[in-house]
């Protein structure tokens, strides 16, 4: 019977082609928008969960905070230093080790290539802290941080830009006019919105310290790694104790550092890629809710166009439930075809999308979880029973002789 019913509803579509189109277009939008939106930041967001599980759970992240009371525009960025992050793990138990994260823009130039690259100034332990690992060459020894060597390691993207070739081992390139000789060039690591991490370029932090001056040196963002069997809350203690002290805080003073995990870091990013989707989810609800209009208008059509067909089933013996779940499938599958178009489209959107913003920035692949199909597709259905039920209840309660005699 079901069959029967699906087949008759799809022949019905079938014979308005064009009204069928513009009545499940509002749909169609809506879950296309639906399936872009949710694909892109669900590909942002599997991608950064990614990368900080390589990272693995013993990360630590401090940077300089202004405080939640006080205006980061007006008041003045509190310090961060190197000599904060000996201090921690002097003084505590459960840091193993730490690399201070100085981020500045700079140009890098290789004969006639010039590229504008992300720099960073580490110290040798910033591999095994970021779990970023050389791949051709060298990392930073502790001689050239000793000695300040204008050494560099790069990301496959500037080794690409600057045309430094297969083996770009020993050749020369200009930071900021200042020549430094390439030891090494770093795993590929791809990006997320906004960050290429294979486009960077890493000088050792005492380099960095003697080039840009000790002043540009004292706004840092400083990474540690726990000891293998410390507790992350003791580690996360003995931090801000240990920073309390250095930075001499009163005893009821506010920290001016924040300190974030490696789970924290996760879950802030999630929350805040979760408020992007609801806010979108909410805003493409009304156009799933104007969709479902146009579905319970042209379905009142086709009842009102229909009047006679049904008044023959009727009289050949078919009860109000059988007429009321002809055109209750009729809806649904209305609703479905929208919601399949929709998300072929939608997907097709998020690529597309992808691949413009792609050249300004870099962006993930795009990933369309099976759930969010499911979920476009029963939320389709429950708007096809929704806005076709009117209809239909009315279908099912005409009179046959009544309905015999419509012109």
């Amino acid at each position: 019977m079901f069959l029967e019913n699906l087949k008759i509803a799809l022949r019905a579509i079938a014979a308005n082609k064009m009204r069928s189109i513009l009545t499940v277009l509002g749909v169609m939008i809506g879950v296309a928008a639906v399936i872009a939106v949710v694909s892109i930041v669900q590909g942002l967001q599997y991608k950064i969960s990614n990368d900080l599980e390589s990272i693995g759970s013993k990360y630590i992240e401090v940077y300089p905070d202004p405080g939640e009371q006080r205006n980061p525009f007006l008041q003045k960025m509190p310090d961060l230093t190197i000599d904060d992050a000996a201090a921690v793990r002097k003084h505590t138990t459960a840091i193993k080790d730490f690399t201070p994260l100085f981020m500045t823009n700079v140009e890098t130039k290789s004969g006639n290539q010039r590229h504008r690259v992300q720099l960073y100034a580490v110290n040798g332990s910033y591999q095994e802290i970021l779990n970023h690992w050389v791949e051709h060459g060298r990392f930073f020894t502790p001689v050239d941080e000793e000695q300040k060597k204008h050494v560099a390691v790069i990301g496959l993207q500037v080794q690409e830009d600057l045309n430094l070739g297969d083996y770009p081992i020993g050749k020369q390139i200009l930071i900021d006019n200042t020549q430094y000789t390439v030891v090494g060039v770093m795993e590929k690591k791809g990006g997320t919105f906004g960050n290429n991490q294979d486009d960077v370029v890493l000088i050792p932090f005492s380099t960095a310290t003697s080039a840009y001056g000790r002043e540009n040196m004292r706004k840092l963002i400083l990474a540690f790694q726990m000891q293998p069997d410390a507790d992350l809350d003791l580690a996360k203690e003995q931090v801000r104790d240990a920073l309390r002290s250095q930075h001499h805080l009163a005893k009821d003073a506010k920290d001016d550092f924040r300190i974030l995990a490696q789970e924290e870091i996760l879950k802030t990013v999630s929350s805040i890629l979760g408020g992007v989707t609801m806010v979108m989810g909410g805003i493409v609800a009304i156009a799933l809710l104007v969709g479902g209009i146009g579905i319970m208008n042209i379905m009142l059509v086709s009842v009102t166009e229909r009047t006679r067909e049904i008044g023959i089933r009727k009289s050949l013996g078919a009860r109000r439930k059988d007429v009321l779940v002809q055109f209750l499938i009729e809806a649904i599958a209305l609703s479905g075809i929208g919601g399949l178009v929709g998300v072929a489209g939608g997907f097709l959107l998020a690529n597309i999308a992808r691949f413009i913003i792609g050249r300004w920035t870099t962006l993930p692949p795009v990933h369309t979880p099976i759930i969010a199909i499911t979920g476009a597709f029963a939320f389709c259905a429950l708007i096809g029973i929704i806005f076709g039920i009117y209809p239909a209840a009315k279908a099912s309660k005409l009179d046959p002789i009544e309905a015999l005699r419509y012109e």
